[in-house]
C-alpha cells in the first residue's frame, strides 16, 4: 500500500479536488486561509497531499467553495476512504507489517544518506533481531496484531539492515542514553544490543552519536525521525506516520545537526555503551 500522502495526491484524489474547489470558487491560497482563519501554509499542506483535514477542515473548505450538493458527496466520500487508509496505515507501521516495511526497504535503498535520530528506542537499522522482535511483540500487545505475523516482521526489518554494508550510503544516527539504558527486551537481549552497537561504532561509513545523561543541551530531542537524502523526513507519533518534504524537512535536517553537535562520538560514545553495559551485568 502505498503512503496516504500519495493515496492524497493521486490523480482524483482528495487534494486535487479540493485545489480545484478553491480555484473555481475564484479563490487565492492566502483568500482560503483568510476565510478560514488558517495559516496559507495549512491551506498549501491540504492541497498537496502533506496533511490530511479533519472532518471540521473539510466543512469549512466547502462552505468558503459554495461547493454543491454533489460535490460535497464526493468529497466527503474521498476523505471518509482517505480515513480509513489512514487507520490502516497507522496499524500496519506500529505492527511492522511486511507491505510497510517493504515500503521502507524501497525507500531506504534509493537514499544515498540516511540519517536517524532515536530518543528511547534503539534505531531500526540497528536492532539484533531479539530486540527487534521485542518491539514487534510490543505492537502485537498494544493493538492486537496477530502473533503469526511477528516472525516474519522480525525477518523483513533484519535483511533490510543489508543496506549498511553499501558503502556508497552514509548513515548517521544520534540516539540518547536513554535507549541504552531502558529495559524495552530482557537484560541479556539488551546487552547483546549494546555490544553490537560498539560493532557499529567501527565501520567507516556509519557515524553514531549517544547524547548523554547529564549534558547540558542546546536542542531538546523532542521526537524520533528519519530522514533520506535531503528531502523526505518520515516521523512516527502515537497516531501515525508523516511524511514532510522541502522546507519542512530541511528543519529536522537542521535539528538533527544540532542534535548531532550536542552528542559524544567515537571513545566517548564507547564509554557510555560500556557504562549502560556494565549497569546490565550487574543485575543479570
Amino acid at each position: 500500500m502505498d503512503s496516504i500522502e500519495d493515496w492524497l495526491r493521486r490523480p482524483g484524489g482528495l487534494a486535487g479536488h479540493l485545489r480545484e474547489l478553491r480555484r473555481r470558487a475564484g479563490l487565492t491560497g492566502a483568500e482560503m486561509a483568510r476565510q478560514l482563519g488558517w495559516t496559507q501554509s495549512k491551506v498549501s499542506k491540504i492541497e498537496t497531499g502533506k496533511q490530511m483535514p479533519t472532518d471540521e477542515d473539510l466543512s469549512g473548505w466547502m462552505e468558503a467553495c459554495q461547493a454543491n450538493e454533489p460535490a460535497r458527496i464526493t468529497l466527503t466520500t474521498l476523505l471518509a476512504e482517505a480515513q480509513g487508509l489512514h487507520q490502516e496505515w497507522k496499524q500496519q507501521v506500529r505492527l511492522g507489517q511486511t507491505t510497510i516495511q517493504q515500503n521502507y526497504d524501497a525507500l531506504v535503498s534509493k537514499a544515498s544518506s540516511i540519517r536517524n535520530t532515536e530518543i528511547i528506542y534503539i534505531p531500526g537499522l540497528l536492532q539484533t533481531p531479539r530486540y527487534a522482535r521485542s518491539r514487534i511483540e510490543e505492537g502485537v500487545r498494544l493493538h492486537g496484531a496477530d502473533p503469526a505475523e511477528v516472525e516474519s516482521a522480525t525477518a523483513r526489518r533484519m535483511s533490510r539492515q543489508q543496506v549498511l554494508y553499501d558503502t556508497s550510503k552514509t548513515f548517521e544516527f544520534v540516539i540518547t542514553e536513554a535507549a541504552l539504558r531502558l529495559l524495552l527486551c530482557s537484560p541479556r537481549d539488551m546487552l547483546a544490543q549494546l555490544d553490537r552497537l560498539l560493532n557499529i561504532i567501527d565501520m567507516p561509513h556509519i557515524t553514531l552519536g549517544i547524547i548523554p545523561f547529564g549534558r547540558q543541551l542546546a536542542t531538546a530531542p523532542q521526537n524520533s525521525f528519519l530522514l533520506l537524502g535531503n528531502d523526505l523526513a518520515i516521523v512516527e507519533t502515537f497516531i501515525g506516520e508523516y511524511m514532510f518534504h522541502g522546507d519542512e524537512a530541511s528543519a529536522y535536517s537542521t535539528t538533527m545537526d544540532r542534535l548531532q553537535a550536542d552528542a559524544v562520538y567515537d571513545k566517548e560514545a564507547h564509554e557510555v555503551i560500556r557504562g549502560a553495559m556494565t549497569h546490565l551485568r550487574s543485575i543479570l
